[in-house]
């Protein structure tokens, strides 16, 4: 999104019409296969007031696209159900009430086969939209669609995560995806981790130029990042395990005064769907993780995930190091041996989820999108596992309150120049 003091591009500047409804078509279709290996009762549930229900996510995302492209735009377009504005509105005061974020779950009805229908109705009405919209109506709308299916697949990356920790409740620990068998890979290590030096300069950073970004992403300003070095990998799971084994959740010397609040009323101890030897739901002779396809020995080799920034920071607080800030990330993000920056977890920031210089919200229901979310969250960069492909890049902030462990998040470290 752009503020509404600096315009959206022209229709020839946007996806055509063709292109963006394929790929309309496609991402819709992407969110029904992510949905293919659950039950009706799996997408009903909701674990958590942080998450929500499959099937809310599912008819959410058609929602956004009835109220901010067909119910503004297409004067002949039919609601599917009037209350299902209610049911499924996020946040978004501008276009009426909804039903409390903690009691989605309660929504046993409308029943599943019903928000498929849903979907075909607004899937259907879509298409006949971007095929037969005069000009001035296509204008406005075709930055709105591509904001729609970038939406989307946020959302389909949440129906995992969300998922994982319905799937993570259940006594069996069930697999979302069956996958290979687990094998005990406690002899797998990770190349030594590097440290690539950044010289101090001016660095420009954020979104500038063609292609969609949020509007979180914008303006490109200036920043001077002083001297710094930066890991050229992921903290691995192993090398987390060395940190609990040297008293990491016992010692409150590396952690932040909230971080060291929230173990002792919490009771952590390892990170969120770490299993220990003696845990009773999965016994073994080692550590193991519960994931996607169920549990499997824990790799030591692997990028660590599902810690909170309290986590993260406690750890590069043991390790002797820090956590880069946002913008040293994307000053590092195209050195020639710096990997893990896209597609294996999101990396936690020491930034706080703040406008950048000349921010301005765009006006309409979507201003609500970033802009009001701007406080008491920290900034991660980079994309996960999970991550749609095509949808991370360099300049993509993405933020969650530093107590959430939920998400695919992960560390990358970094230290000060001497």
């Amino acid at each position: 999104m752009r503020s509404a003091d600096h315009p959206l591009p022209s229709s020839a500047a946007a996806p055509g019409r063709i292109e963006l409804a394929r790929r309309y078509a496609a991402v819709r279709a992407g969110t029904l296969a992510l949905v293919q290996p659950l039950s009706a009762e799996d997408q009903c549930v909701q674990s958590m007031p942080d998450a929500s229900p499959t099937k809310w996510h599912l008819a959410h995302t058609s929602w956004f696209f009835e109220a901010v492209v067909l119910q503004p735009l297409e004067p002949a377009y039919q609601a599917f159900d009037p209350h299902y504005a209610y049911l499924f509105n996020s946040y978004y005061e501008a276009l009426g009430p909804r039903h409390p974020r903690p009691q989605r779950g309660l929504l046993t009805r409308p029943p599943l086969a019903d928000i498929h229908a849903y979907r075909v109705h607004v899937d259907a009405a879509m298409q006949h939209f971007m095929a037969t919209a005069d000009d001035a109506r296509w204008q406005e709308a075709a930055n709105l669609i591509e904001l729609g299916l970038n939406h989307e697949e946020q959302h389909q990356e949440l129906i995992q995560t969300d998922i994982l920790h319905l799937l993570s409740c259940n006594p069996l620990l069930p697999a979302y995806q069956p996958g290979p068998p687990s094998t005990n890979s406690a002899s797998n290590s990770a190349p030594a981790l590097q440290w690539l030096a950044v010289a101090g300069d001016v660095h420009s950073i954020g979104h500038g130029g063609p292609g969609f970004a949020f509007d979180n992403e914008t303006p490109r300003h200036q920043v001077l990042v002083h001297p710094f070095q930066i890991a050229d990998r992921l903290v691995t799971c192993g090398e987390y395990l060395a940190f609990m084994e040297d008293g990491g959740y016992r010692q409150a010397d590396w952690w932040l005064s909230d971080g060291w609040a929230a173990v002792q009323s919490e009771g952590l101890s390892a990170p969120a769907y770490w299993l220990a030897p003696d845990n009773p739901r999965a016994p073994a002779g080692h550590w193991q993780v519960f994931g996607p396809h169920g549990v499997q020995s824990l790799d030591p080799a692997a990028p660590l995930t599902h810690v909170s920034f309290y986590e993260a920071c406690a750890f590069a607080e043991w390790s002797g190091a820090r956590l880069p800030t946002e913008s040293e990330w994307e000053a590092a993000f195209d050195l020639p041996l710096i990997t893990q920056m896209l597609g294996h977890c999101w990396q936690w920031t020491r930034s706080a989820y703040e406008p950048y210089p000349g921010f301005r919200a765009r006006s309409g229901a979507v201003r609500e999108y970033n802009g009001k979310f701007m406080v008491g969250q920290q900034v991660l960069r980079g994309a996960s596992s999970a991550t749609p492909a095509g949808h991370g890049r360099k300049t993509y902030r993405n933020f969650f309150p530093p107590a959430a462990r939920w998400q695919i998040s992960g560390i990358r470290l970094a230290k000060d120049t001497a």
